[in-house]
């Protein structure tokens, strides 16, 4: 492993150990002893399956902590160019997976602390990381937990950095200032079974379920607010199960995905759901699941903070954005004021995931500038 100054050698050491998730395969271990070096107090926190750490150097002060996942997505069917496992570098790229989303943030993190405390100076406050192995997973041994054990211990940031790639076009051109969240729900609409030809001997649940449906797609959930676009409802499958085409069938099921913004919560929305499917389908149940609430972190110093940071270092007016999926960012919010800066992510979860070595180590600049900026 290269000097810690330069994230080339750590973004490489992370990307050779395959921590599909659940699998650590010796990811934390590597970045666990990159941070020792460092003179920080590594707590290693398992859960489950996950590995977990937790890293702090510094008591007073401001506290900012960068957040992110050593773990990785499968490298998928399509060919890579190269191992997805060897962080090979050519012709100044530096491929695998993982590179982007997000081991290559993590060796930046590493990298700007290590210029940031330059010959075992200590910080002005305190800098920690939280890291995950359970991100592209179920989500629920990671941060989340992590978060409980760090409310216990009194170790909740005054500010927080997910090292997720936010970038559409160049470095430095979107900062997530929040996430809109994500509920998912199967509604059954029950009915009689019976023959087509006698429909008055039966109750046709897909008529039931369509109309129900209809008047869920009927109009726009809203029409956004000031950081988000509109709430989004998608239909992902009806399904019957009917081999016959002169049966009609005893059941029915829809499944849908609302990813919504401020205007709502999951409970409004579900409400919601519930109201509209008693209305047209007495014999319906909906089962439904919120993976995430939506959240914003208003406009203020630390996010101020984080954009100076990074136009200084890119020359790029970064954007407010609050698009895309979900992210660990929507439990860092229960806790903390919580922002999203890293890499371009035009190829994460792609084959040949990939990062420029140039633009690895401006992200590290990027962050290390966050801390000077933050007075950690």
């Amino acid at each position: 492993m290269s000097d810690l100054g330069d994230p080339l050698g750590l973004a490489q050491a992370l990307i050779r150990c395959p921590s599909v998730t659940p699998e650590d395969a010796g990811a934390q271990d590597v970045l666990a002893a990159a941070l020792d070096r460092l003179g920080f107090a590594v707590t290693r926190l398992r859960y489950g399956q996950t590995e977990n750490l937790f890293a702090r150097i510094g008591s007073e002060g401001p506290h900012l902590c960068f957040a992110g996942h050593t773990d990785v997505v499968p490298a998928g069917d399509a060919p890579w160019r190269f191992d997805p496992f060897g962080a090979a570098v050519r012709d100044g790229v530096l491929y695998g997976r993982g590179a982007c989303d997000m081991k290559g943030a993590i060796a930046a993190f590493v990298a700007a602390c290590a210029a940031h405390l330059g010959d075992g100076k200590a910080p002005r406050g305190a800098i920690s990381l939280l890291i995950t192995g359970d991100e592209e997973g179920p989500a629920t041994d990671g941060t989340v937990r992590v978060l409980d054990w760090m409310a216990t211990h009194g170790q909740i940031p005054d500010f927080c950095v997910v090292g997720e790639p936010t970038c559409r076009a160049a470095l430095g051109d979107v900062i997530k200032v929040g996430r809109r969240g994500s509920l998912n729900a199967t509604i059954t609409v029950h009915g009689t079974q019976g023959h087509v030809a006698y429909p008055q001997r039966a109750d046709n649940p897909v008529h039931r379920l369509v109309r129900a449906l209809a008047a869920l797609t009927a109009a726009p959930l809203d029409a956004g607010s000031e950081f988000f676009e509109p709430s989004s409802l998608q239909l992902t499958s009806i399904d019957v199960g009917n081999p016959a085409t002169n049966v009609i069938p005893a059941a029915a099921r829809a499944r849908l995905n609302i990813r919504f913004n401020d205007r709502h919560t999951g409970a409004s929305l579900s409400a919601w759901l519930r109201a509209a499917l008693a209305q047209h389908a007495e014999r319906g149940e909906i089962d439904i699941a919120i993976s995430g609430e939506s959240f914003l972190t208003s406009p203020g110093p630390a996010v101020e903070a984080l954009r100076a940071a990074v136009a200084g270092e890119t020359g790029v007016e970064p954007g407010l954005d609050t698009g895309g999926g979900t992210s660990d960012a929507r439990f860092i919010a229960r806790h903390c004021k919580v922002a999203e800066f890293g890499l371009i992510g035009t190829s994460m979860h792609q084959a040949d995931e990939r990062v420029p070595v140039a633009e690895l180590q401006a992200l590290a600049r990027v962050y290390r500038a966050v801390l000077a900026g933050f007075g950690a």
